[in-house]
């Protein structure tokens, strides 16, 4: 403590006298004039951390909104309803049930053969390669064709699976006939076709009325399987005004196998395209 300071000295106001002094709060003031600079008259350095008193005014205090808002984690990500099934599978392998082909994902490779390509015991409106599917579709459409015919209705197998050299060919044809704007909303270009993979078919009503043309949505085998196909693991893959997400046009014949829980999860819930169902990017056009 700087005793000097005090006025006197020894002479001066007793120890006791200068703690009151201290108490009533004016000691801070005298401590300050005990430092060296204060006696000798020389400013504060300027290396010295300087203290200043401040307004209220001139605090920066943020506001409630930004803390807020820089608190708050970022949203998560969209869960897909396919998420609530026990049972996941791979969207992009072929030979997976749940594989997603259209516009923005092509298959890989893109000449991907099936490994166990049978034909059903269905009836028939093709033969070679087009009667054919993958076991496990084959096993779901012999049980869905069974059904249908035990309520009357008949349907048959128009066309199954498609290879690579085919499509080629059958896409090529589209453009040839009505260029290739207009075959990219009717054929899947090679590499990106369902029908490659075994996992779907195209149906044809018994009666032969209509063929792949739109009327065909009113016959009883198109309008039979889009009520029951749920059953047996299978959607209507290009449903109607759907294409700004498939990238295709109502197609009431093309029946693409996901699975009797995906297929019947899809049905309850009412979602219509398997890309909202597994959570993946619309497809409108070729990216």
């Amino acid at each position: 403590m700087c005793h000097d300071c005090v006025a006197g000295g020894r002479s001066g106001a007793s120890r006791r006298s200068f703690a009151r002094f201290l108490a009533a709060g004016v000691g801070l003031t005298v401590l300050a004039a005990c430092t060296p600079e204060a006696r000798s008259g020389v400013a504060p350095s300027s290396s010295s951390p300087a203290v200043t008193s401040a307004s209220p005014s001139a605090v920066a205090v943020p506001s409630v909104e930004s803390t807020t808002a820089a608190a708050e984690p970022p949203p998560p990500a969209p869960v897909p309803p396919s998420a609530a099934l026990p049972r996941q599978f791979s969207l992009t392998d072929p030979a997976s049930p749940w594989l997603v082909v259209n516009k923005h994902r092509p298959l890989a490779p893109a000449d991907y053969v099936p490994a166990d390509l049978v034909q059903p015991n269905v009836t028939l409106a093709v033969s070679g390669e087009a009667a054919l599917l993958n076991s496990t579709t084959a096993v779901a459409a012999e049980a869905m064709f069974a059904a249908a015919a035990l309520d009357g209705v008949s349907m048959t197998l128009a066309s199954g699976y498609r290879s690579y050299g085919t499509q080629v060919a059958t896409y090529d044809g589209y453009v040839a006939a009505r260029g290739q704007a207009d075959a990219d909303s009717a054929s899947a270009r090679p590499g990106y076709s369902e029908h490659q993979t075994g996992w779907s078919f195209d149906i044809g009503d018994g009666g032969g009325a209509c063929g792949f043309e739109p009327c065909s949505a009113d016959q009883p085998a198109a309008v039979w399987a889009k009520a029951n196909g749920h059953r047996f693991g299978f959607v209507v893959r290009y449903p109607w005004m759907q294409h700004p997400i498939t990238g295709y046009y109502y197609e009431p014949w093309h029946l693409r196998y996901i699975g009797v829980e995906a297929a019947t999860d899809m049905a309850t819930r009412g979602i219509s395209t398997v890309e909202e169902y597994f959570g993946v990017e619309a497809a409108p056009g070729y990216a």
